[in-house]
C-alpha cells in the first residue's frame, strides 16, 4: 500500500486530498442539517459556495492559467442561466421525468456558453491586455441588456419574440417564458446541494488535470512568452479558443445550477459587479491557483452575510479584509514568511537535518 501510494503523483495526491476534503464537508453539512444544527442563512449559501467555486475555477483557466484579464464571464454565466431555465421553462409539461429534463438544461446552457466562448476566443486572438479586458466586459453588458429587453412567449401559434419595453400579445392560455426585466418566472427548483457538490468536484478535476496535462502545459507557455510557444510549435490559436470554450462551458453549467436555484431569473444580476466579485476570487485565492479560487470563493460569500450585524459598516470591514488577504497573498515578504513556516517546508527541514546528522554519524 505504501508503494502504491508513492508511486502516485504529486499532482494526483494533491487532487485526492482536495476532493476528500469537499466530500468530507459535504458529508458533515448534511449531518448538521440532518440534526436541525445548521442555521437557515448558513443552508442557504451552501448553494452560493458550489457555483461560486464553479465560476472562480474556471475564470482562474482565463486569467491565471492563460494570463488574459476577462471580465465578462458574468456573460457566459448569464447565457448558461437563461438557456437552461428557458429549456426548463418550456419542457416542463413536455419531459416528466425531473432527471432528465434537468440534465438537459445542464446540457443545453454549457453547450450555449460554450458557442459563446469560442466566438469570444476568437476575438481573443486580435486583441490583449485592457483592450481584451474592455472587450469582454462589453460582452458581458451586451448579454445583460439584450436579455432585459427581450420579450419571449408562446401560444397556440408557437413561439412570438419581441425587443423593447412593449408586451407581447399572446392568444388566450398563453405563457409568457422571458418578460424582459421581470426575466422568467417559475423555473422549476431542481438544484439539489449534492447535484451542485458533485459538479464542484467535476469542475475541479477536469480543469485541474488540464492545468497539469500538455494542453495546460501549452497554454501556460503561450501565457508566459507567446512568441517563444510560436516558435516551438504550439498553436497559439487553437490552446486560447479551447481555454475560454472550457471556461465558458462550466460558467454556463454554474449558472444553470443557480437558476434552478431560484424561482425568478434577472439579467440584472449578472451584471459587472458580479464579473469583478468572481474575478476578486480568483485573485485573492492565487493566479493559477486552483485550489486557492474555491477557499477564497467560500470565505468572500460567507464573510458579507456573518457581517451584517455591523450595519453600514459592513463593507468597510469587508474591503478591508480584501486588502489585507490581498497583501498577505502577494507581498513578497508574506509569501516568504509563508514558506518559511508552512508545514511542508518545516518537515522537509527537519528531514534535511535528520539526514545530514546520519551522514555525519
Amino acid at each position: 500500500m505504501a508503494d502504491y501510494i508513492r508511486k502516485i503523483s504529486k499532482n494526483t495526491r494533491s487532487n485526492l486530498i482536495t476532493v476528500g476534503t469537499i466530500i468530507l464537508i459535504y458529508l458533515a453539512c448534511q449531518v448538521l442539517i440532518g440534526a436541525g444544527m445548521m442555521s437557515f442563512l448558513m443552508k442557504g449559501l451552501l448553494m452560493q459556495f458550489c457555483y461560486y467555486g464553479m465560476l472562480a475555477i474556471s475564470l482562474n483557466l482565463t486569467v491565471g492559467i492563460l494570463g488574459e484579464l476577462s471580465l465578462g464571464h458574468a456573460g457566459f454565466m448569464c447565457i448558461g442561466a437563461f438557456t437552461g431555465a428557458f429549456f426548463s421553462k418550456c419542457m416542463i409539461n413536455v419531459i416528466q421525468n425531473t432527471f432528465i429534463r434537468f440534465s438537459l438544461a445542464l446540457l443545453v446552457g454549457a453547450l450555449s456558453a460554450a458557442v459563446f466562448g469560442v466566438i469570444i476566443g476568437v476575438v481573443v486572438l486580435r486583441v490583449r491586455g485592457d483592450y481584451l479586458a474592455i472587450v469582454t466586459l462589453a460582452f458581458g453588458e451586451i448579454v445583460k441588456n439584450v436579455l432585459n429587453a427581450l420579450h419571449i412567449g408562446i401560444d397556440s401559434d408557437g413561439f412570438h419574440a419581441a425587443m423593447g419595453a412593449g408586451k407581447l400579445e399572446l392568444k388566450e392560455g398563453g405563457t409568457m417564458i422571458i418578460d424582459g426585466a421581470q426575466g422568467i418566472i417559475g423555473i422549476p427548483r431542481n438544484s439539489t446541494f449534492t447535484i451542485s457538490v458533485i459538479f464542484l468536484i467535476l469542475t475541479y478535476i477536469i480543469i485541474s488535470n488540464l492545468v497539469n496535462s500538455r494542453s495546460g502545459r501549452a497554454i501556460m507557455a503561450i501565457r508566459d512568452n507567446r512568441i517563444a510557444a510560436e516558435s516551438v510549435g504550439i498553436d497559439v490559436t487553437k490552446f486560447k479558443i479551447l481555454a475560454f470554450t472550457i471556461s465558458a462551458t462550466f460558467a454556463g453549467l454554474a449558472g444553470v445550477i443557480y437558476a434552478h436555484n431560484i424561482n425568478t431569473l434577472e439579467s440584472s444580476k449578472f451584471g459587472y459587479n458580479m464579473s469583478i466579485m468572481i474575478l476578486v476570487f480568483v485573485v485573492l485565492g492565487g493566479i493559477g491557483n486552483i485550489r486557492g479560487s474555491m477557499i477564497s470563493a467560500v470565505i468572500l460569500t460567507l464573510l458579507p452575510e456573518y457581517l451584517r450585524f455591523l450595519k453600514n459598516y459592513r463593507m468597510l470591514i469587508y474591503a478591508i479584509v480584501l486588502i489585507v488577504m490581498m497583501i498577505f497573498n502577494w507581498s513578497p515578504a508574506c509569501i516568504k514568511w509563508r514558506k518559511e513556516h508552512s508545514i511542508k517546508d518545516a518537515a522537509f527541514r527537519l528531514a534535511k537535518k535528520v539526514f545530514k546528522a546520519r551522514k555525519e554519524a
